[in-house]
């Protein structure tokens, strides 16, 4: 697709549209603009304009403009993805929606939230939870990332074992299409299949085909009990070992974790606090939740009895909201405790049935030990998400590149040959979206094409992302 440059002319247009103070096109303040959570410089790329949308109208009034003007568009939320998703590689408008943070509704009757994208997801729990309320979806980046990017992404994080993904808790959706309609879809109704649910082919499409300015969540009674298992094991295979077990045992988590010895330390080293057993070959961490105190201890006391039939070195359970902390801090601080080991890395985001998850970190230790790297995991054991980081340490830009260039294709090979694909959580953005291509039928990509093509016939809406 041939897309038209930014003109001064273009830019005049926008500020008609969205005023002086929400369009950027200074270098300095759009820089911020230019990538994600992605470390390598490899997917940065400057905007030639950046504008932050107050409503859907102005969305709509752009997306007529973007096709009028053959200018695209990349929706942007809290710029908390990981797969260089809201990177502007085609240059045009970066939509930001960081002023679209507004709470309509919290309706305690029926359960829902309605709000905007870009509230963040710790505030939406944070909301819920006053309100004697869950919102279960619990991505690491709860803090910082915005819903309307969960959303984008299909977000999973550490809750999905038990309460799904992002796509579980959306009812309802207000999209702008990339012709420029405002169109709802769904709603409060728990129950509907009045047509296509074209709600759940907007959650993960990471914004190739509309801008979601509305959202309609669904909220649950927040559990009365949580307890957490905190779970050295000497030998990664053990630890490994033990979930596809509690998985099949009866008991229902709501996080099953696990760390390697290396994510570990490197926690360890970030929150500057000794952990317990630091020396452990890995860590599984479980948490379980209840309406009664009777069940979780039964659940907790099952899962960690099976732990130490299958080799743990010790079993620590939470008994305050500080030991609470103290575990999920060393969990959620994967990411920025591997800056400390190396700046620069490659974190994937692959996805293997449970049973098959021992197999895959075998082989992901065997690819490393062949190219002589470092690829630290972490993941969302219970649902099989195995977050594998290639570290650059010192390596060279050549030499890193290089590295990545065969240890890549060796992973998502193994990840295919075992059931997997490319991605649980993080999406495919423009990072992974030759990989993902390589590994499409030619029957998906014709569907997938022809979807795109449906909603976005110019192709202007934040192209190169999923499809190439």
């Amino acid at each position: 697709m041939q897309f038209n440059k930014v003109t001064q002319k273009h830019i005049d247009e926008l500020k008609a549209i969205f005023g002086d103070a929400n369009v950027l096109f200074d270098e300095e303040k759009m820089d911020m603009y230019s990538r994600d959570e992605v470390s390598d410089k490899q997917w940065e790329h400057m905007p030639e304009v950046v504008v932050k949308a107050g409503s859907a109208q102005e969305i709509s009034e752009l997306c007529k403009w973007a096709n009028v003007n053959m200018v695209p568009i990349t929706p942007r939320g809290g710029g908390s993805g990981l797969a260089a998703g809201a990177v502007p590689f085609s240059g045009g408008v970066v939509l930001s929606t960081e002023r679209m943070n507004k709470v309509h509704e919290i309706d305690t009757q029926n359960l829902f939230m309605v709000l905007e994208p870009g509230v963040t997801t710790g505030e939406v729990q944070a909301l819920a939870k006053e309100q004697g309320l869950l919102y279960a979806g619990d991505p690491c980046s709860a803090d910082s990332s915005f819903i309307g990017g969960n959303i984008a992404t299909n977000a999973g994080g550490n809750r999905a074992v038990k309460y799904g993904t992002t796509s579980r808790h959306v009812y309802g959706l207000e999209v702008v299409t990339p012709a420029g309609d405002i169109v709802t879809l769904g709603g409060k109704n728990v129950k509907d299949v009045t047509g296509y649910d074209v709600v759940h082919l907007m959650v993960g499409s990471e914004g190739t085909l509309g801008i979601v300015t509305k959202i309609w969540l669904k909220l649950i009674p927040l559990p009365k009990y949580v307890a957490d298992l905190l779970v050295p094991f000497e030998k990664m295979q053990d630890a490994i070992n033990v979930v596809p077990k509690i998985m099949t045992a009866g008991v229902v988590p709501t996080c099953l974790e696990f760390m390697d010895s290396d994510s570990i330390k490197a926690a360890e080293m970030y929150l500057n606090k000794k952990l317990p057993h630091s020396d452990a070959g890995a860590y599984v961490i479980i948490e379980v939740d209840g309406s009664t105190e009777e069940q979780v201890q039964a659940d907790y006391e099952a899962a960690g009895k099976m732990c130490m039939e299958n080799g743990a070195m010790e079993v620590f359970v939470s008994d305050n909201l500080s030991s609470h902390e103290r575990i999920w801090k060393a969990r959620k601080c994967y990411a920025e405790a591997l800056r400390m080991l190396s700046p620069v890395y490659c974190m994937e985001d692959i996805v293997v049935p449970v049973s098959e998850i021992p197999k895959a970190l075998e082989g992901i230790a065997k690819i490393a030990a062949k190219h002589s790297c470092r690829i630290p995991s972490a993941g969302h054991a219970g649902d099989g998400n195995i977050h594998c980081t290639i570290l650059r340490e010192d390596r060279d830009e050549h030499t890193w590149h290089e590295l990545k260039d065969a240890v890549l294709p060796e992973i998502y090979e193994l990840t295919y040959s075992l059931g997997g694909n490319l991605s649980g959580e993080h999406g495919i953005g423009a990072k992974r979206a030759e990989a993902m291509d390589r590994h499409m039928t030619p029957e998906q990509k014709t569907v997938f094409t022809l979807v795109k093509k449906a909603f976005d016939p110019n192709g202007i809406m934040n192209p190169g992302k999923v499809l190439i």
